[in-house]
């Protein structure tokens, strides 16, 4: 066969943890009023909360989920979302009203609901280091100070115990609020995370790191922000987003993971730079806490795109980025999983935005209908098996060219935990590709095979909501060390093994 992948357990890149599959919730468009808020509606719980996305969400088991921001975080006051007697304010970052009826407490709430820890974000542009500080003490402090005592009369007595933080977001910048140079940034990034962490010195810390690799400071300023913030912090964060290349070719907008593969291997050479420069025995983890495939322009499926702030301006829950996804976008999508999967050595944790209906994976109507979207199912199938250690695949497939340089017909990764193998697969072609999967040191059991196949541009929608769903397909029988599978064109496949 043309394509041929070997697979060892014996070649491992890293630990796969669990928070590398989070995700994010901001106060953007319909992602809280509108989507997981929505009181009016018939299966609203108690707390106003609508029990359909909870029921979807759980589903998923996410993780861990960011809050509230995202660029609205830039401008925003936590103290806004506590107490009673809440102010309604302008949100200048998205051009809608914030009512702040949901915050900190109900956030919290919600998150316990659907299983999910919260990554707390700080606000970096209008606020201070104290106010950061503060936030951290109104959360993680028993109680017997001013600050303490004000959660405590909000009604939780016990601290929210959160652990996860984010010391702001984008700060490089034009269209963040209070943007700064790194040399700004990285000084207030520095004093914020050293005051946080005196008051709880047990949180884990993300700094800033280039808003995308498109920006005219990238990487430098990933090196001058971590040249003052790395003996303070834990993580340096990675945002990035795709869509369709100029060409418009699915082969192009399917190998999106080269770039995505590159973009993160050179902020961890970045980060490994200033480690030596300061002779640091620390190895600094990335946290690519924005990620998805984001189109801002119509395609042949999503022809009404949401330009982000020009649609229903100063209302609450506008419509702001609701992009529908199709089988493209899924496969897409899941080249990006195998990228984080690959990369797992330095990759720690991930936010996969966001997570209801702002180029979401959950879709609502306003009082009405929500369906799964076609990068739902990648996305779960993520959560759920890729887990334990990754594997360094040696993978022989054909190659091709690309808008973002050479690249493989089929690119995959591979997840081996307990004595199971689990491997994503996604063909990029427009033709059946066949591949021979060599297990070099054992033979194994064709446990389960998944696939996500058919029309490109075909997605779910409010009336056909389980249009392009992951199918079973046959396995393989027997236990042997090589496999000689089919991939349909334009798909994405799992397999698992068992030893």
């Amino acid at each position: 066969m043309k394509n041929r992948i070997v697979v060892s357990k014996d070649y491992t890149i890293g630990s796969i943890e669990r928070e590398l599959w989070g995700s994010f919730v901001e106060h953007m468009g319909r992602s809280v009023y509108g989507g997981i808020y929505d009181p009016e509606h018939p299966l609203a719980d108690e707390h106003g909360f609508r029990k359909d996305v909870i029921a979807a969400i759980k589903e998923l088991n996410v993780p861990i989920i960011r809050y509230p921001g995202g660029n609205f975080l830039s401008g925003y006051c936590w103290k806004d979302g506590i107490g009673k007697n809440r102010p309604v304010r302008l949100d200048l970052a998205w051009g809608q009203i914030e009512p702040n009826l949901v915050g900190l407490h109900e956030f919290f709430d919600w998150s316990e609901k659907v299983g999910s820890d919260v990554m707390m974000a700080v606000n970096m542009g209008t606020g201070t280091p104290s106010d950061a500080a503060q936030i951290v003490e109104y959360c993680n402090y028993a109680g017997g100070t001013t600050t303490s005592e004000l959660r405590r009369a909000n009604g939780k007595a016990e601290p929210f115990a959160i652990k996860t933080w984010c010391i702001g977001n984008e700060m490089d910048g034009d269209w963040q609020i209070c943007a700064l140079t790194a040399e700004e940034y990285g000084r207030k990034a520095a004093e914020t995370a050293k005051l946080m962490k005196w008051v709880d010195s047990d949180i884990r810390l993300t700094i800033c790191g280039s808003s995308s690799p498109v920006s005219p400071t990238y990487p430098d300023w990933d090196r001058v922000v971590l040249q003052h913030t790395y003996n303070y912090v834990d993580y340096i964060s990675l945002h990035r987003y795709y869509t369709y290349t100029e060409s418009g070719r699915l082969e192009d907008f399917m190998s999106a993971h080269t770039d995505f593969d590159g973009f993160i291997k050179t902020v961890a050479s970045t980060a490994d730079y200033v480690g030596a420069y300061k002779r640091s025995k620390k190895k600094m983890k990335l946290s690519l806490d924005e990620w998805n495939i984001w189109h801002t322009k119509p395609t042949a499926t999503d022809a009404d795109v949401y330009n982000d702030t020009s649609k229903d301006r100063w209302t609450v829950g506008p419509r702001r980025v609701e992009n529908v996804y199709d089988l493209a976008d899924a496969v897409a999508f899941a080249g990006l999983v195998c990228t984080l999967v690959n990369n797992a050595d330095r990759v720690k944790m991930g936010c996969l935005a966001q997570l209801v209906n702002v180029i979401a994976p959950v879709m609502t109507e306003n009082g009405g209908r929500m369906f799964r979207q076609t990068i739902y199912y990648p996305y779960q199938l993520a959560i759920k098996y890729a887990k334990g250690r990754a594997l360094r695949l040696a993978n022989q497939s054909e190659k091709m060219d690309s808008d973002y340089g050479e690249t493989e017909k089929i690119y995959a990764a591979c997840a081996y935990d307990e004595g199971e193998y689990a491997l994503f697969a996604i063909n990029k072609t427009g033709e059946e590709q066949e591949c021979l999967l060599d297990f070099a040191t054992e033979s194994v059991v064709m446990k389960e095979r998944i696939e996500m196949k058919g029309d490109p541009h075909a997605h779910n929608s409010f009336d056909e909501p389980d249009k392009v769903v992951p199918a079973k397909a046959a396995c393989e029988k027997g236990k042997k060390a090589q496999f000689g599978i089919k991939l349909p064109p334009y798909s994405f496949t799992l397999l698992r093994f068992a030893e």
